[in-house]
């Protein structure tokens, strides 16, 4: 599918990234929680790829779709991308096979992010808490305290025992404001969140990540069946 449709706002997520809510204008734009779609400024042909960050039942409700764009020093995405309310955008998609089951069998969800990785994890976990209530943790790593995007939801969540939910950052040891957990994550780390070998888990983040936390989700007696690996990006 491709549309043309305009940016709705522009919100600063992190340092390094903003939330772009794309405007669905009165068109529909049916996926998946967990796909892409690549956009570009309007008429430009290089179009990037990124994970849809909301759930299908938000796009549905806020009429919108949301995106988080990693961007430069100065707030820019690059060339090909103008991030400015109203500004014209073209988007093509769904994209992607790294989905949420439509009908899981599983009760036990762990989503394992690093970085601008929570993307289509948070649609995941958001269409999961939709779903029906569940099991659901969330790992998340970033680099700094400041690099954790939509913290202050998945917070509220953690605090209303909807989901349990574990940080830790991989850098800034200076930090005497950061409390908790840091360095990159472990068996350790991971245990408290498998509750059994029957958890679902989900993958998305730096190639690190992506190649340390299958092998110490085996460790922890996690068939490879049940591990999904963001592979598009």
């Amino acid at each position: 599918m491709f549309l043309t449709l305009p940016i709705r706002d522009v919100t600063r997520a992190t340092p390094r990234a903003r939330l772009v809510r794309i405007d669905l204008n009165g068109a529909s734009f049916p996926y998946r929680a967990g796909q892409a779609l690549r956009i570009a400024s309007h008429a430009r042909e290089r179009r990037r790829t990124y994970s849809i960050a909301s759930a299908p039942e938000d796009a549905e409700r806020e009429k919108c779709l949301e995106l988080l764009i990693g961007v430069d020093a100065e707030g820019r995405a690059g060339p090909d991308l103008a991030l400015e309310p109203q500004a014209l955008v073209d988007i093509e998609g769904p994209l992607g096979q790294f989905t949420f089951p439509e009908h899981p069998e599983q009760r036990r969800f762990l989503f394992i992010a690093g970085g601008t990785g929570i993307a289509p994890l948070r649609a995941m976990m958001r269409h999961a808490l939709h779903l029906r209530p569940g099991q659901i943790g969330v790992f998340y790593s970033a680099r700094t305290p400041e690099e954790f995007a939509f913290q202050d939801e998945l917070r509220d969540l953690a605090h209303d025992g909807r989901i349990e939910l574990r940080q830790t950052i991989t850098r800034d040891p200076d930090n005497a404001l950061w409390t908790g957990p840091r360095g990159r994550i472990g068996r350790d780390d991971l245990a408290p969140l498998v509750h059994d070998p029957a958890t679902l888990c989900f993958i998305c983040g730096p190639p690190a990540l992506v190649d340390d936390i299958p092998k110490l989700l085996g460790e922890l007696d996690v068939p490879q069946s049940r591990i999904r690996i963001e592979e598009w990006g």
